[in-house]
């Protein structure tokens, strides 16, 4: 598996991100469909040549990249993309010079959940528009950690 950064236009990030979006609006409903900073970096997970997954890091402060939009086709879902991305994601937060990473997900997304548990994000209070909604669970992780 290759994972390599994208710009926001190319078409296949694009269809990645739609789809994503297809499926926060499926679980959560149209309220689950949000923005990404057009300034976010962008990776894909390539498998044989076809992509299979996306995610985005967004600046959040001077010490705290945010990730978005982390997604993994169902039919690679259990294969390691999201863990690799992942990675990929903790790696370039630190080349950026991020201390820290946070991202927010939803209790109606188990397996994500269960990632980031997996891979030592914790659970830190809500923030921005999540603050006060109930499918929201926020997570951080210090990285060097």
């Amino acid at each position: 598996m290759l994972i390599e950064e994208r710009p926001l236009a190319d078409a296949q990030l694009q269809a990645l991100l739609e789809a994503a979006f297809a499926e926060l609006v499926a679980r959560y409903g149209p309220e689950g469909r949000s923005g990404v900073d057009p300034a976010a970096r962008f990776l894909v997970a390539v498998d044989e040549g076809r992509p299979i997954a996306c995610a985005a890091l967004q600046q959040a402060d001077d010490r705290t990249g945010e990730i978005k939009r982390m997604y993994v086709l169902p039919s690679h879902r259990g294969r390691g993309a999201a863990r690799a991305l992942l990675k990929a994601l903790e790696t370039l937060g630190a080349e950026l010079g991020h201390t820290r990473l946070r991202l927010t997900t939803g209790i109606r997304q188990p397996e994500a959940i269960a990632l980031y548990e997996s891979a030592g994000y914790t659970p830190i209070p809500a923030y921005s528009k999540y603050v006060d909604e109930p499918t929201s669970r926020s997570y951080g992780k210090e990285l060097g950690r």
